[in-house]
């Protein structure tokens, strides 16, 4: 292996071999333009150039492969092709390093054992692969996915299909397999169980279900004597089946080896990531999932978010916006400096709607710089950084980096501390539109949230453009609902919708069909609250005046509450007053629940 390293495939002399950007261009794969930001991207996340393309969708898996393949000089492979199939022989090297380490034998001559490889770069487990086997290696470059699907046909694991509403996840047949798995010695087999076919079925089939029901989380949490499966979709939680309890150890396990976390390791949290091809409506696309397992009483409970790029890519008049907002979000985006601030709780489409405006900056003539943690979307032409707390690459790090790049956009994904606040200020007061979220229920809350954290008053008042709150609201779904002649009092007068605007007509119910599941509702949209900085409000952050006075002088300069946001959509039968009632009105809804409801 050390010798092979030195060879003619490896050599060490530099620039003995070429690039793998260069020979992605020169093939025409990419362009240089694609992979000059590529390399700005993969420089910023910390990521090979090669993961970069592959993540960014410039480039194709099997393309970066066989890229590899001629930049080490190496054979490149398919195994799922039945020639090259016949050629793979399991049986020559333990199974557990096949799929620890996701390689495949090939054949064997004498000490020389040929090996089907994804990352010729990682010498550190060839160099494992060498002592533990007693063998050199010759490598042999696959990509990781071709191998990965070898090793399912193996596994008799079929493509799994998108089951009917009212099918039960868990079959007869999965089940009774799912028992001879478990009833082996549970701590040795946990492993194996999480590899078998019928665990591999049911976690896939679950994966699918949520992605073709249009859910945004998938949560696998284990209870005192039964695992309970839910799919949040559209901002809802909706409880779809319940797993035996002797399979939580399986499935979980299986849940965390897709996403590349530590199965042994069950005490503290970790974070992972699963990319998944999915069809949908004729049309295959990669998935992307964003992994969390917490510890919790009855076990691990896992989170799979769900992360969507075309989200992001829907265009503002789909966000919700109402025209004079959307005239208001337009000309603020396209300030040459200043801060714009989003607000509103986890879930709220913050991000969407920041990515929504960088999408339509994302020009030749505008360098736009992030700072996020995590990345969830990459974006082409956007130098995106992520963040890693754990080694010293904060928030005021990145961005006091991001000074010296001479951007024209910065996005911070958090303001979480004073020290961050400071320098996205001094940003916006040297030239710069900064773009960033904060947590506060309302937007003349970010004025005093900000000051509080130790922000001088006169900082605040002179960097901030505009703040924006949003909520996302469920829409009525467009082929069941129907018009509300008698609307539930209660809720006209939480949402502030008068008689007289009742009779109008223009109110509509949720009913319930195939269509939205039996909930009436599909699909959501934001309302929003926006706070245009002017004069009055500068000089009342300047003197630290309080939200409610903050909150009167904004209304008395034309800002619409998230309240009265809601209401138009009511009136125009987008939503309901429920829906709006349970959104922008908390407190008046739950004091109208507890009359309903006395304890």
């Amino acid at each position: 292996m050390t010798q092979m390293a030195k060879g003619p495939s490896s050599p060490s002399r530099p620039g003995g071999r070429k690039k793998l950007g260069e020979i992605l261009v020169a093939k025409g794969v990419i362009s240089q333009e694609q992979f000059d930001t590529a390399l700005n991207m993969a420089k910023g996340q910390g990521k090979r150039i090669g993961e970069t393309l592959i993540d960014a969708g410039m480039a194709k898996e099997e393309d970066v492969a066989k890229a590899l393949a001629e930049q080490f000089n190496r054979p490149y492979v398919d195994p799922t092709k039945d020639d090259e199939a016949l050629k793979i022989d399991l049986k020559l090297i333990p199974e557990e390093l096949i799929r620890k380490y996701l390689v495949l034998p090939r054949g064997k001559k004498g000490n020389r054992l040929e090996l089907v490889i994804h990352d010729p770069k990682n010498l550190e487990t060839l160099d494992l692969l060498r002592f533990k086997l007693g063998v050199e290696i010759d490598p042999v470059i696959a990509a990781r996915g071709k191998i990965k699907q070898f090793l399912d046909t193996k596994s008799d694991v079929n493509k799994p299909r998108m089951v009917a509403a009212d099918e039960s996840l868990m079959s007869a047949s999965i089940d009774k397999s799912i028992d001879k798995s478990m009833d082996k010695s549970v701590d040795s087999s946990i492993d194996q169980a999480a590899d078998s076919a019928p665990i591999i079925k049911l976690v896939n089939r679950i994966i699918i279900e949520a992605v073709k029901s249009r859910a945004s989380d998938i949560h696998i949490e284990p209870m005192a004597d039964r695992v309970r499966l839910r799919y949040r979709i559209d901002g809802v939680c909706l409880e779809r089946d319940n797993l035996p309890k002797r399979m939580q150890n399986a499935v979980l396990a299986r849940f965390k080896l897709t996403a590349g976390m530590n199965i042994a390791e069950k005490r503290v949290p970790q974070d992972g990531r699963i990319k998944m091809p999915i069809e949908q409506d004729g049309v295959t696309k990669v998935v992307d999932f964003r992994v969390s397992a917490c510890p919790a009483y009855h076990g691990e409970s896992i989170v799979l978010r769900i992360l969507r790029p075309d989200s992001v890519r829907i265009g503002l008049e789909n966000l919700g916006f109402e025209a004079d907002n959307l005239a208001a979000f337009n000309k603020i985006i396209r300030r040459p400096n200043g801060i714009f601030l989003v607000t509103g709780p986890t879930g709220s489409g913050k991000t969407t709607t920041l990515y929504s405006a960088l999408d339509i900056l994302n020009r030749p003539d505008k360098k736009i710089i992030t700072a996020e943690d995590p990345i969830e979307y990459a974006f082409t032409g956007i130098n995106q950084c992520q963040i890693r707390e754990h080694i010293g690459l904060t928030f005021a790090m990145v961005l006091r980096s991001m000074l010296r790049q001479a951007p024209n956009i910065i996005l911070v994904g958090e303001i979480r501390d004073k020290e961050v606040a400071e320098v996205a200020i001094q940003a916006a007061l040297t030239g710069h539109l900064v773009f960033s979220t904060l947590h506060t229920n309302d937007a003349p809350s970010a004025i005093t949230r900000l000051i509080d954290m130790g922000v001088k008053p006169f900082l605040v008042a002179s960097s901030i453009q505009a703040v924006m709150a949003q909520r996302l609201i469920r829409v009525l779904c467009p082929k069941c609902k129907e018009p509300d002649p008698t609307p539930d009092p209660k809720y006209l007068r939480l949402t502030g919708i008068t008689p007289e605007e009742a009779s109008g007509g223009g109110i509509c119910k949720a009913v319930g069909c195939d269509n939205c599941s039996g909930t009436g509702y599909r699909g959501r949209k934001a309302i929003f609250e926006m706070m245009t900085m002017n004069q009055e409000l500068r000089t009342l952050a300047f003197e630290r005046a309080g939200v409610a006075e903050l909150r009167r002088a904004a209304i008395g300069n034309g800002m619409r509450t998230l309240l009265q946001d809601g209401k138009l959509k009511i009136l125009k039968g987008v939503t309901t007053p429920a829906e709006i009632s349970r959104m922008a009105q908390v407190e008046g809804a739950e004091a109208v629940e507890d009359q309903e409801n006395p304890v």
